[in-house]
């Protein structure tokens, strides 16, 4: 096994190097770029088609006039699987969601374990194939990123170009689902913080059009969204849609609100038995009463687009209301509040998933929704555009990609005859989220910690930088007993000027600074009656390992030193310097600023 293993690294060695002898980079990154954009393509169709094929199976034979008891089980079913397959049988525990990856690219240097590959495959399809109320579409993505990663790993690329096998392989994801290339393109450069560049472009275009191509391959030229455009867009409907765009933005608000509030919640249960219990319970009661938050609720969401919403009574103990419109309206309303906690709970219990699909659902049912509510005061306008621009806005609200919701529907639509009404909802959706968090769903925890990269090159790199990186150890130490001979002489064997202060137990005490003592130094007889820590201070600032890079620069700007003592748990590690830093910082500028 082991020379197995020396053969294959040899092999992989002797590619590299003949690949560095006769390919660029430029061009070995396009030819990546096509494998990436196949593979992530090919993993978002394996699993779409899995969670179709286990919900068929589950549920091909209940009757829409009747509600099924299975609806109380099936969820719980699922999560139970995904918890001992992961927990007691593979022993990994996937990482399918989106604030991952950019973990990873902000603070792992890209790398994603290869393990989360068939792990979240595996975890997400479970989940949402047993009703699971959650989607496809940030597992398919991080499947596709561990791929794109991985493949970066073994070739030992660099870090900027594994961070575009990453984007590439997001984009091909988004892509291969929904059919739609130049929306995994604007997907990977708003979520994955990509600079568009013409090193960049080439290849997210490569690999989103091969992605979607994937796609084509295993479905067909029809597209996840049948939609056709009954009523175009009226200037006399703006008003309408200004009401559609400000309820998306406050819906947003509420759906985000209502994951991280149930989260915590679920946080708090120690014991994943009773997480399961509650979780579980909770969502088979949900879906036993609205069947259609079963799974990803794609078929709902089609059905919202052809005007029709038969979906909310089918399977249903109301399949007797469903000609009332008010009760149409009290069920629409239900629907978009208790999918939110549907999708949280499913989290909480142990399942995996994603939150792309939820939004879609939710947009739709809101906007389609919202015009009923017209419908009852006597406005009449078309449901089904409302469905689509309101995906469009609470997409723009929650996940703060505003471009990816509109360049999805105008795609999905294949065409853009509703352009104007998309741009508006979005617009007012994302304005009025960012209003009440500058952060989004995905990027608020990491914002909070960090761990955020952005399009900000300067906010970007510094990011990038860890404390721990440099840290300095080079300085002298004295003792707080230690005489001022014992620290003269520790200053002759110096070439620094700073010197820390620290006991038998490695505890920082202070530190002495050359230029304070300089008037007694040549003053014998102070030499052994004046001790160390009568000499010390204790500096303005210390840094912490923990600390980001931006709080160590803010805090070199704010007392002006050129050193800070770093300091963890009252134990001193070394210093900080700022030239140090500073020139690191070039570094990385220099090298990310290169086409």
């Amino acid at each position: 096994m082991i020379n197995i293993s020396t053969n294959i690294q040899n092999f992989i060695n002797q590619l590299l190097i003949w690949r560095l002898k006769h390919i660029s980079d430029k061009y070995f990154i396009i030819f990546l770029s096509v494998i990436v954009g196949a593979l992530a393509g090919l993993a978002a169709v394996l699993i779409k088609n899995t969670v179709h094929f286990i919900s068929f199976l589950l549920t091909f034979n209940f009757s829409e006039k009747y509600q099924n008891f299975f609806y109380l089980a099936y969820p719980a079913i699922g999560i139970l699987i995904v918890i001992v397959l992961l927990k007691f049988i593979l022993k990994k525990k996937p990482k399918p969601e989106i604030p991952n990856v950019l973990y990873a690219i902000s603070r792992l240097e890209g790398k994603l374990k290869a393990s989360n590959i068939y792990t979240t495959i595996l975890a997400s399809t479970i989940t949402v194939g047993f009703g699971g109320s959650v989607g496809l579409e940030g597992p398919s993505v991080t499947t596709g990123a561990s791929v794109g990663s991985s493949l970066a790993q073994l070739l030992r690329l660099s870090y900027k170009q594994t961070i575009l096998l990453i984007g590439c392989a997001g984009a091909a994801a988004i892509a291969s689902l929904f059919k739609a290339p130049v929306t995994g393109i604007v997907f990977a450069l708003e979520i994955f913080m990509l600079d568009l560049t013409m090193a960049s472009i080439l290849p997210l275009l490569i690999s989103s059009v091969v992605g979607a191509l994937a796609s084509y391959l295993f479905f067909g030229q029809d597209v996840i969204y049948d939609f056709q455009l009954i009523s175009k867009f009226s200037i006399k409907e703006i008003p309408y849609y200004l009401i559609l765009g400000l309820l998306t933005g406050f819906f947003a608000v509420y759906f985000t609100a209502i994951q991280i509030s149930i989260k915590k919640l679920f946080k708090k249960i120690s014991s994943w038995i009773v997480r399961l219990i509650i979780g579980g319970t909770i969502l088979g009661i949900l879906i036993f009463f609205m069947p259609s938050l079963f799974g990803e609720g794609y078929q709902t969401v089609n059905s919202s687009l052809h005007g029709d919403y038969s979906y909310l009574f089918e399977h249903s103990q109301f399949y007797a209301y469903k000609d009332s419109i008010y009760s149409v309206i009290l069920m629409f309303l239900a629907l978009v509040i208790f999918k939110s906690i549907a999708t949280a709970v499913t989290f909480g219990a142990g399942g995996v998933g994603g939150i792309f699909a939820p939004i879609l659902f939710l947009g739709a049912n809101l906007g389609f929704l919202i015009a009923k509510l017209f419908e009852v005061i006597g406005i009449k306008v078309q449901a089904s555009n409302f469905a689509l621009v309101g995906m469009a806005g609470l997409l723009s609200g929650v996940m703060y990609a505003p471009l990816t919701g509109i360049f999805l529907i105008a795609e999905i639509t294949n065409g853009y005859e509703l352009i104007f009404p998309l741009m508006l909802v979005s617009t007012i959706s994302y304005a009025i989220a960012r209003g009440f968090n500058p952060h989004s769903i995905y990027t608020r925890k990491l914002a909070k910690d960090g761990n955020l990269i952005t399009h900000n090159k300067d906010k970007a790199i510094l990011s990038m930088m860890k404390v721990e990186k440099h840290i300095e150890t080079n300085f002298r130490s004295v003792k707080p007993n230690d005489s001022l001979r014992k620290l003269i002489e520790i200053i002759s064997k110096s070439n620094r000027n700073l010197y820390p202060i620290i006991d038998e137990e490695n505890n920082f005490l202070g530190i002495v600074f050359l230029d304070h003592i300089k008037h007694i130094i040549f003053k014998p007889e102070f030499y052994d009656t004046i001790i160390v820590k009568d000499l010390g201070f204790i500096p303005q600032a210390l840094v912490s390992p923990d600390d980001t890079m931006e709080e160590v620069v803010k805090k070199f700007q704010e007392t002006g030193n050129f050193n800070m003592p770093v300091v963890k748990d009252g134990k001193y590690l070394g210093f900080v310097s700022r030239a140090n830093i500073f020139s690191a910082y070039r570094k990385k500028l220099n090298y990310f600023s290169e086409e």
